[in-house]
């Protein structure tokens, strides 16, 4: 029982952690990484796609993405899809390749950001806590079932507060990383 609701809270904290690297991932720093691209969508015969499913996406050097689509007519396509995707990113086509350059973030763009950062990670402790507090009701619950004893309840308690704050450190280290990221120049 009690190992149960502990690895529940602890897995279900760990979806939260892998949530905010998936977020944070979105949100652009000064430098080009392929990822960026993952969420654009270009329609390709009929349906909508990955970019990086009809293109190849590579790295030109840190601060520029490049996209060689696999298909001649899909050129076009891609770039007005890079365009479009309201990442603030401007693709230039050279013969059969898009060369995506990364702009210059402007400070107030990077203030901008980290606000974004910090946001996501605030929701990430909640959802953390949140988890926490779930545990703990369920070990209540046990309580009043008369199914483990009070100090198995204080014990787990404290090892669920452990899971905790050691995701809540988890998850300041990650913003602390990313801040760090959109601040060098």
């Amino acid at each position: 029982m009690l190992a149960e609701v502990r690895s529940n809270a602890e897995q279900k904290m760990q979806k939260s952690l892998d949530a905010l690297k998936n977020d944070l991932g979105k949100v652009r720093t000064g430098r080009a990484h392929t990822g960026l691209l993952d969420h654009v969508m270009v329609e390709y015969y009929g349906s909508m796609v990955a970019v990086n499913q009809v293109a190849n996406v590579t790295l030109g050097d840190a601060r520029t993405i490049n996209v060689q689509p696999y298909e001649k007519p899909m050129i076009g396509k891609v770039e007005k899809a890079i365009r479009d995707a309201d990442l603030g990113l401007n693709p230039a086509t050279n013969g059969d390749l898009i060369r995506v350059p990364m702009p210059m973030l402007t400070e107030e763009r990077r203030k901008d950001l980290i606000k974004v950062v910090r946001t996501e990670g605030e929701n990430a402790k909640v959802a953390v806590r949140n988890i926490r507090r779930d545990a703990n009701d369920a070990l209540k619950k046990l309580i009043k079932d008369k199914e483990i004893s009070e100090d198995d309840e204080r014990r787990a308690q404290d090892e669920i507060q452990k899971i905790t704050d050691k995701n809540v450190a988890e998850i300041d280290k990650m913003l602390q990383a990313k801040e760090t990221d959109l601040m060098a120049v």
